[in-house]
């Protein structure tokens, strides 16, 4: 498939994904701005401390560009942080922080435990088992009625999909395994609304 995946490269552990996409023959972009936005055909949000990225995403001038693309259909997989600022409710977030609204889920930042906390556990996924790499992990508490759960763990969703948005509570990046990027860019369609 001819695509260029963009990443979210303002904050974050965005050099693994593209790492991930490069593993298998997939053309990456670093995204910063609303001009690199424009040139890719699917965005990647990575980890990182979503507070702080959704304050960047706002100087950047990046969170209206990429709501808009959102909305016009644009593929998007977001991971950790990611996953926060893709979700409709973030319990737990700084008042002044935005998400985009493009999943109906309710997250909890940090709620499977700190750093020292971290984890790793095999998850069931539409790519086969996978080995979910969780650090600082959000919780979703809350799944609305139009979204697919992809993968739990304890039974508490982690893996979630709504239309053409995929996001997850762990790191695939860093679980040395790109499937989930390979099945992420499997669903990608070219074809947004004008």
């Amino acid at each position: 498939m001819n695509v260029v995946v963009g990443v979210l490269a303002l904050q974050g552990a965005f050099a693994a994904h593209s790492e991930c996409l490069a593993s298998i023959g997939i053309a990456t972009k670093e995204v910063r701005t609303p001009v690199d936005l424009a040139a890719v055909d699917a965005l990647m949000m990575p980890g990182g401390e979503s507070s702080t990225m959704s304050q960047l995403l706002e100087s950047s001038h990046l969170f209206d560009a990429i709501s808009v693309r959102i909305a016009a259909g644009m593929s998007v997989f977001g991971t950790c942080a990611g996953m926060i600022l893709l979700s409709t409710e973030i319990l737990d977030g700084r008042s002044d922080q935005r998400s985009f609204g493009a999943i109906d889920i309710s997250v909890r930042r940090n709620a499977f435990g700190r750093q020292v906390d971290s984890f790793e556990k095999t998850l069931a996924t539409p790519a086969g088992d996978f080995n979910g790499v969780f650090i600082r992990a959000p919780r979703i508490e809350r799944v609305g009625p139009g979204v697919e759960v992809l993968a739990s763990f304890d039974d508490e969703p982690v893996f979630v999909r709504q239309g053409a948005v995929m996001a997850c509570s762990f790191h695939p990046e860093l679980a040395g395994d790109s499937r989930l990027h390979q099945f992420f860019v499997s669903t990608i369609s070219t074809t947004e609304k004008v």
